[in-house]
């Protein structure tokens, strides 16, 4: 491997096994007694042969990764997207060893510090200050060195004021301050950060993004997962898409990019997991019908464990290089409301002839209060105009640049 060459990844997949319920009907004691001794029999010679034990009568094999390869060298900053499954997380588990490649190899050269999830290796019953000093511990970080950082991860963090507060108390963005400062500051020769950064604030974010254009400039390498398409295309050089576990394709983030929008023009019509924690968004579908008569119609739908007094709804629609160009906030447009106080409902967004300039578009909406951001999905979906949007029958010509166009919503209860 060339000396400048610090991940080398060769032929690399990785397979789960997936367990599946029978949907078949049992009318009698006889099947269920059956059903249920051979899936004991399976069980105990798995844990005989030291095989992991699964539940289900049915196995599936799953390959979340399959004959990826590929070289990155020193000092470069590289992109990775793709679509929800497409298997970022799962390879960026596999750089960091935390899981083993079921074929193939992977070859790294240099201390890796890997933020995957929030508040990695975090103890919840220890303080803010503690968890510093362990965490730095489990990234290769002697106690000499944490110490000496000690006072620039705080600030960076800026948690000083719950320092010593059991970390369980923090708030998911507090979490992840405090795990992405600990990792940044290790100054390690390869940073591998997922999707993460989306729960912290855009202040917050921007600090994130300038600490590792920081790593970057100084030849250390950075691995970024995120479907925040502005932010690959301003922090990194190239990028890699993947595609149902395959890679697809390698080269600068702009191409990258424009691939990834092509390939997911098609996604007008996304579904989330709802987090029972908190008002999450459950689903956000673009009426394709609309789109070919110029008009934007989005549809987003919530789930909430408490009434929202107000739920609110926001939009925004960037350029393939991240750049803004148009965007709606209800707060601030004519609206009706039907779903204040319910705990499903959806948000209906309208704006009709966008002059927009042809081309692709990635979409990002948001589920607030008055005062409270709760949920955001962050380029999730895309659309594509075509040059027929440019016609004489428009109100005005193709616009490139931010667009200040107007929009109504309507709130309805489910």
């Amino acid at each position: 491997m060339a000396d400048d060459v610090l991940i080398r990844a060769e032929g690399l997949g990785k397979k789960y096994v997936i367990g599946h319920e029978s949907t078949e009907r049992y009318t009698s004691m006889r099947d269920v007694i059956a059903r249920s001794a051979r899936s004991f029999g399976r069980a105990a010679k798995d844990l005989v042969t030291g095989k992991p034990i699964y539940q289900g009568d049915r196995l599936e094999d799953f390959w979340a990764l399959r004959d990826v390869s590929f070289e990155i060298r020193r000092g470069d900053v590289v992109g990775i997207v793709g679509r929800n499954g497409a298997g970022k997380s799962t390879l960026l588990k596999v750089l960091s060893r935390i899981t083993e490649p079921t074929e193939g190899r992977v070859v790294i050269k240099g201390r890796v510090a890997s933020l995957l999830e929030v508040g990695t290796g975090f103890h919840p019953e220890l303080t803010g200050r503690e968890n510093i000093y362990l965490n730095g511990a489990v990234l290769g970080m002697p106690r000499a060195e944490v110490r000496r950082k000690f006072d620039e991860i705080v600030a960076f963090a800026n948690v000083e004021k719950f320092l010593d507060t059991p970390v369980k108390r923090y708030s998911s963005g507090m979490y992840v301050r405090l795990a992405f400062a600990v990792a940044a500051h290790l100054e390690p020769e390869i940073l591998v950060v997922d999707e993460v950064l989306a729960v912290g604030d855009a202040e917050f974010q921007k600090k994130c993004l300038g600490k590792m254009e920081d790593v970057a400039s100084n030849g250390r390498t950075v691995l970024f997962v995120s479907h925040n398409m502005s932010a690959v295309s301003s922090l990194c050089k190239s990028g890699m898409l993947l595609s149902n576990g395959r890679l697809d394709f390698t080269g600068s983030a702009e191409k990258v990019i424009e691939r990834y929008a092509q390939a997911t023009v098609e996604e007008y019509d996304v579904s989330f997991a709802p987090d029972r924690n908190k008002p999450s968004i459950t689903r956000v579908t673009i009426d394709r019908q609309e789109l070919m008569k110029h008009n934007l119609k989005l549809v987003l739908e919530f789930e909430t464990p408490e009434p929202l007094r107000t739920p609110i709804g926001g939009i925004i629609l960037r350029a393939m290089n991240g750049e803004p160009v148009w965007g709606s906030n209800g707060r601030f447009h004519p609206r009706t409301s039907e779903a204040n106080g319910a705990l499903n409902g959806r948000l209906i967004c309208e704006a009709s002839n966008l002059p927009l300039h042809p081309g692709h578009y990635l979409v990002s909406v948001w589920l607030s209060d008055w005062h409270t951001d709760h949920d955001a999905k962050v380029d999730h979906l895309s659309i594509a105009i075509g040059d027929d949007w440019v016609n004489s029958t428009r109100p005005s010509t193709s616009v490139i640049g931010y667009l200040d166009w107007p929009a109504t919503w309507e709130s309805v209860a489910c």
